[in-house]
């Protein structure tokens, strides 16, 4: 059990867990994600850690497209966002680079949700660990993540 499944079960939020075979090789975890639990890409959403260069926060974006980060920043009310580097997200989130869960991180950062996210009755995000996918209702998600708001800020690759 990993802390994203623990912290949804304490909140009493309605999951699903999808576990496949994680290959080694592969560096794009979302887009495998979705090819191998047979998913739409455009619902499966990657949990990104951007920085102001004086705090961090969270972007979920769909795996099909990129974060866009001038978007980002006016949706999260900064004035300029940097991605943030491998260490620092898994020194923050608790998670490595592939399974990073944007529920249940070490520490509780300000969250944006891509809106397209809404479109879904159910969307699926890393559960924690690669290999390990959760699908829950968007809205759900914002919940779990201490009431994350949704803006437009991916980009449609």
């Amino acid at each position: 059990m990993t802390p994203a499944i623990s912290q949804l079960k304490k909140q009493k939020i309605e999951f699903s867990i999808h576990e496949y075979e994680h290959d080694r090789d592969c560096s794009n975890f979302g887009e495998e994600a979705a090819q191998k639990l047979n998913f739409d890409p455009a619902g499966v959403f990657k949990t990104l850690l951007v920085s102001d260069d004086k705090q961090f926060f969270v972007a979920i974006v769909p795996v099909t497209g990129t974060l866009n980060l001038k978007r980002a920043a006016a949706a999260l009310k900064v004035k300029k966002l940097r991605m943030a580097d491998a260490k620092e997200a898994e020194r923050l989130t608790g998670y490595l680079i592939g399974g990073i869960s944007p529920i249940g991180q070490k520490k509780s950062l300000v969250t944006c949700i891509d809106q397209s996210a809404q479109a879904f009755e159910k969307i699926y995000v890393s559960g924690g660990q690669r290999g390990l996918d959760i699908g829950l209702a968007p809205r759900d998600l914002g919940l779990a993540c201490r009431n994350a708001n949704f803006a437009d800020i991916g980009e449609r690759k």
